[in-house]
């Protein structure tokens, strides 16, 4: 089933998805008054961050404090329940539906980097290798399941009608020559379905953290020309003038933060020149 961000909450929950600290110190999210606590899934965002706090952070006399999440939901409730100070791991269409579904009114701040989405398979070397018929999986919230959609349209695997904007879905193809069937489920799920569909197409974080390279692995890769799907830094209306949180931004965007996403990821993350 095809959900929107919030309905996502509960099986959250249910699975016990929840954050892990990393580091040291208690910003305004968590009663303190100097650090400033950021939530983070762990690739890349969290490697990002860990990269700045060991390297950057001390010299820019920023306290840093890393939680890790393993779930797209949970960082943006507590960041506006206010245990978060702010958060990085999402695009500015998925925080657009959020804050349209959950009523919030959380901003962007900044966009250091595109974690490009890929399509993987074990069952074909391209696209157009898919069989006629293929079962081929995408994210169950309505803006990355619109993003692989597109995707997989800007390729020719599908169409979609005149219109269908970052929240299309399966009702929006017009063309379908290969009579795909769409598979919907959990994000974090998609990486271990490859076994059981023809294709998969995953969030860049998923990949990595089952070990793919998006770079190398995926059989269809998103170009970083005109991509609205840059990671942002969020933080509630009214918090992008913190001191501490223009550090951040500062720091992310970087010259040393772009070669350690370079050297690091060699194309599986992609730098943004501006944010």
């Amino acid at each position: 089933m095809r959900k929107h961000v919030i309905s996502a909450i509960g099986s959250a929950v249910v699975l016990g998805l929840g954050p892990t600290a990393c580091g040291s110190g208690s910003g305004s999210g968590s009663g303190g008054d100097d650090a400033l606590v950021v939530g983070a899934t762990a690739v890349p965002a969290g490697e990002v961050l860990s990269y700045i706090k060991q390297d950057l952070a001390e010299k820019a006399g920023l306290d840093l404090e890393i939680r890790e999440f393993t779930d797209y939901v949970l960082p943006n409730t507590a960041l506006q329940e206010g245990s978060l100070d702010a958060n990085l791991y999402q695009n500015q269409p998925f925080l657009d539906d959020f804050n349209k579904s959950k009523g919030t009114d959380l901003v962007s701040v900044v966009k250091p980097y595109l974690p490009p989405m890929g399509v993987y398979s074990k069952k074909a070397g391209d696209v157009t290798e898919l069989a006629d018929g293929a079962t081929v999986a995408v994210p169950n919230d309505v803006t990355n399941e619109g993003r692989a959609l597109k995707l997989l349209a800007a390729e020719g695997v599908i169409t979609l009608k005149d219109g269908a904007g970052t929240a299309a879905s399966p009702a929006d193809i017009t063309a379908n020559p290969k009579h795909l069937t769409f598979k919907e489920l959990e994000p974090a799920q998609l990486p271990r379905s490859l076994d059981d569909v023809a294709a998969a197409v995953i969030n860049n974080n998923y990949a990595q953290d089952a070990g793919l390279s998006p770079a190398t692995d995926a059989i269809l890769l998103e170009s970083a020309k005109d991509n609205p799907y840059a990671n942002l830094l969020a933080v509630r209306k009214g918090d992008e003038d913190d001191p501490r949180v223009e550090k951040l931004a500062e720091l992310l965007t970087s010259p040393e933060v772009r070669k350690f996403i370079e050297d690091k990821y060699k194309g599986s993350v992609l730098p943004v020149t501006s944010g």
